[in-house]
C-alpha cells in the first residue's frame, strides 16, 4: 500500500464539506506540487475504484495503472496524468455522490477541484486549444451568431453536412454532434421589457414571491422559449417576474476550461447586478442548472470572503426548487388542465449536486394522469465535451444507458432540466422525437 492510502480506509459517515479553492495562491500553479497531489489522489482512486461508471476520467486512470509495469500509480508516466484530466468536465458527482474520502475524511480528496487546478495550470501555460477558447466564449459567439442574416447562415451551416465537415476540419467539432440553434429574437428581446401582471405578491418563509430571471447565455441566444415558459409558469402561480437588467455568461464554461481570470471577470459583471436585485427584495431563478450551480457553489468557493457572492448564493434557486418551496406553504397552483402521461425525466448532474432532491420530478408528479420515470445517469454532454471531435464518441457511450432507459420507458415525453443533456439524449435516440424541457411540460399541464 502506498503512503497515500495509509491511515483510515473507512469512508467518512459525515456530510461532505468543501474547502474554498485557493486559486490565488502561487502554489496553486506550481506544476511539481500539482504532480505530487495528482499522484496522491490517483493512488487513492486506484485503491477504491467506486467511480468507474461516472465518466471517462476514471476508466482512463485505471487502464493506465493496470497497463503499467508496476500495476500501481507509480508505474504511470507523469505525462499520462493529463489523459485523466482532459476527460473531467467537473460534474462534481464523484465528490457529492460516490467518494467516501472527501473532507472531513483525513485523506481530503476533492477530485473535481484537483482536475480544475490541473486545467488552470494548463491554461496558464498556454496549452489550451484555441478551439476550446472559442467554444467557451458563449457571449461572444451568441452575440455574433444571433445577428439577423448571420443567424440564418450559422444555423444552415450547423445543419448542413458540408458545413459540419468544414467545422470539423477548422474547429474540431464532431459532425454528428447536435449543435444548438441561434435566435435573433433573443429572450432579452422577447421579455426584456416585460411588466409583470401579478399585483398581489405573496411572500412565504422561504421565498419572496417575486423573481428576477437570470436568462443565461444559452437561454438568451439558443432556447429563449425556456425563459418564456418559466415566466408563464411563475406568473400563473402568482409570482411577479422581471428579467435581470443585464448579464454575462455565468462563467461555468470558462471554469471548466481552467480560465479562472475570466470567471472572475464574469463574476464582477454579474454579482453587483444580482446583489442589488436581492437588496430590492427579488429572488433569483435561472432555467439552466449549471448556471444556478455556478452561483450556489463555484463562485462562493472561489470568492469565500465576498459578501455579495454569499448574498446571491442564498437568493438563487432552481425553478422547480422554488416551486416546491411554494407548494410546501400551499402557494402552488395545482389546477392542472392536461395530463402528461408518462415522462422519461433525466436528472441533470449539475442539478443533482445542488443537494435539493428531485424537485422537478416532485412537481411534475402533482399533475394528475402523469407518471415520472426519473433517470439518474450522466448524459455525457457537459456543454462542450460532447461536441468535440476527440470526445464525441465517448460522450455518446456515457449517454447510452440513459438512451436505453428512455427507449424502454416508451414515454409520451422525455427531457432534462439541462437542455443540452436533452439534445444529447435526442442524438442517441435518433428517432426524430425532440426532448421537452420540464418547464415546457409544466406549462403544457397548466394549459397556458
Amino acid at each position: 500500500m502506498s503512503d497515500a492510502r495509509k491511515g483510515s480506509k473507512e469512508g467518512s459517515l459525515e456530510a461532505p464539506t468543501r474547502h474554498p479553492l485557493n486559486w490565488r495562491e502561487t502554489s496553486f500553479y506550481d506544476e511539481d506540487e500539482l504532480y505530487k497531489e495528482l499522484e496522491r489522489v490517483y493512488d487513492i482512486c486506484h485503491g477504491c475504484r467506486r467511480c468507474v461508471s461516472l465518466c471517462q476520467s476514471f476508466p482512463t486512470l485505471f487502464d493506465l495503472v493496470d497497463e503499467s509495469d508496476t500495476m500501481e500509480v507509480d508505474g504511470v508516466a507523469k505525462t499520462d496524468y493529463w489523459k485523466v484530466v482532459e476527460h473531467c468536465y467537473l460534474c462534481d458527482l464523484c465528490y457529492m455522490t460516490k467518494c467516501p474520502y472527501v473532507p472531513p475524511h483525513e485523506w481530503n480528496v476533492d477530485f473535481p477541484h484537483l482536475m480544475l487546478r490541473a486545467k488552470a495550470v494548463q491554461f496558464k501555460k498556454g496549452k489550451t486549444k484555441h478551439r476550446d477558447k472559442i467554444l467557451t466564449s458563449t457571449d461572444a459567439v451568441g452575440k455574433l451568431a444571433s445577428i439577423p442574416v448571420v443567424v440564418q447562415t450559422v444555423n444552415t451551416v450547423n445543419r448542413n453536412k458540408l458545413g459540419r465537415k468544414i467545422l470539423g476540419t477548422v474547429l474540431g467539432v464532431h459532425p454528428d454532434a447536435i449543435l444548438p440553434s441561434y435566435h435573433s429574437n433573443t429572450l432579452r428581446k422577447r421579455i426584456g421589457k416585460h411588466e409583470s401582471t401579478v399585483s398581489n405578491v405573496t411572500e412565504t418563509q422561504s421565498t419572496k414571491g417575486q423573481v428576477a430571471i437570470f436568462g443565461t447565455c444559452y437561454g438568451n441566444y439558443n432556447e429563449p422559449h425556456l425563459g418564456e415558459d418559466l415566466l408563464a409558469v411563475f406568473e400563473h402561480n402568482g409570482i411577479a417576474i422581471t428579467l435581470v437588467q443585464k448579464e454575462q455568461c455565468c462563467g461555468m464554461p470558462k471554469l471548466e476550461l481552467g480560465d479562472l481570470d475570466s470567471v472572475e471577470q464574469a463574476k464582477n459583471a454579474n454579482i453587483p447586478v444580482l446583489a442589488a436585485l436581492v437588496d430590492q427584495g427579488w429572488d433569483i431563478v435561472a432555467p439552466v442548472p449549471s448556471c444556478v450551480l455556478m452561483f450556489k457553489q463555484e463562485l462562493p468557493l472561489m470568492f469565500p470572503d465576498d459578501p455579495d457572492v454569499k448574498k446571491v448564493q442564498r437568493a438563487i434557486f432552481d425553478p422547480f426548487e422554488y416551486l416546491m418551496l411554494r407548494h410546501k406553504e400551499n402557494k402552488l397552483n395545482t389546477s392542472f388542465k392536461n395530463p402528461l402521461g408518462k415522462v422519461a425525466y433525466h436528472v441533470a448532474c449539475h442539478q443533482r449536486v445542488q443537494n435539493i432532491g428531485m424537485k422537478t420530478r416532485d412537481v411534475l408528479a402533482l399533475v394528475p394522469g402523469t407518471e415520472i420515470d426519473a433517470i439518474e445517469r450522466c448524459s455525457g454532454h457537459d456543454g462542450t465535451y460532447a461536441v468535440k471531435s476527440e470526445y464525441h464518441a465517448i460522450s455518446m457511450k456515457i449517454c447510452r444507458p440513459v438512451v436505453s432507459r428512455v427507449q424502454k420507458a416508451e414515454a409520451d415525453y422525455y427531457g432534462s432540466d439541462c437542455p443540452m443533456a436533452g439534445h444529447q439524449i435526442e442524438n442517441g435516440l435518433d428517432n426524430g422525437k425532440h426532448p421537452q424541457h420540464p418547464l415546457s411540460l409544466l406549462r403544457k399541464a397548466y394549459g397556458i
